[in-house]
């Protein structure tokens, strides 16, 4: 488990998920490893692949992660890098899953900044047939090369800069912290540019009366959240985090099995 970046539930739970099978988990971040003293990702790559089962990597850059499966002759998992997020995707639709028992035709509105989360909440719904409509402030879509993937899978979505407009009768609002690792230098414009994209009871009147609330979490309460909302029967946060246990454990099965 290589972690450049800090990490609650994504390290918790693959650690624990490899100690349930019989396993174990080494845990290194970027000071125990060459890495930082100027190895190669290859050379780093080809090494550890004669000593390991499988990489779980979260990472500052996507190249890096990209640059491990490449060079790796064993499974390679993004644990996250500043592109994408699949992990947390797995775990959420496996929660959407549990409590709208499909996916196609379901409105899924995604409230706050396009992130790495968002990409992958985004290639998945195109994957399973979920409309996605994103509401964010202008200049914080996307990337283009991920509204074109969605596109090329078959995904409909919709861009739009009023919240109300993307919870107009979603199923699930999903939302994330305004200021990712990463974007701290940013956070004094970040939370001015987003301070009308709050998920709060108003918003939430928009939606679908069973809509479920999301949160890939850590939460900044009172921020891209209400604690009414949070806290309230609509939200399945807490259920979405559990999931990522279950899900890295089907997808160490899936690889490693």
């Amino acid at each position: 488990m290589i972690f450049e970046k800090n990490s609650t539930r994504t390290r918790v739970s693959f650690e624990v998920a490899m100690t349930d099978f019989g396993g174990h988990s080494l845990y290194l971040n970027s000071r125990d490893i060459q890495i930082e003293r100027g190895e190669t990702i290859e050379d780093t790559a080809r090494t550890l692949s004669g000593y390991l089962h499988g990489i779980i990597a979260r990472v500052l850059s996507h190249e890096t992660v990209k640059k491990l499966a490449e060079f790796s002759t064993i499974p390679v998992v993004n644990a996250l890098s500043d592109m994408e997020h699949p992990c947390q995707i797995l775990a959420d639709f496996m929660t959407i899953m549990e409590h709208k028992n499909r996916f196609e035709g379901l409105k899924f509105a995604w409230i706050g900044d396009g992130n790495n989360v968002c990409n992958s909440a985004l290639l998945g719904s195109a994957i399973m047939g979920m409309e996605f409509s994103i509401a964010c402030p202008k200049g914080y879509e996307p990337k283009t090369e991920f509204l074109e993937q969605a596109k090329a899978l078959g995904g409909k979505f919709t861009i739009t800069d009023d919240p109300k407009t993307a919870a107009k009768d979603a199923d699930i609002i999903y939302t994330d912290v305004w200021v990712s690792m990463g974007d701290e230098a940013e956070e004094e414009k970040r939370l001015r540019d987003f301070a009308s994209f709050q998920v709060n009871a108003e918003l939430l009147g928009d939606a679908k009366p069973d809509v479920i609330v999301m949160h890939c979490l850590p939460a900044r309460r009172g921020f891209e959240i209400t604690d009414e909302v949070m806290d309230g029967p609509n939200s399945v946060v807490y259920e979405e985090a559990e999931n990522r246990l279950h899900a890295h454990k089907a997808l160490i099965l899936k690889l490693m099995g």
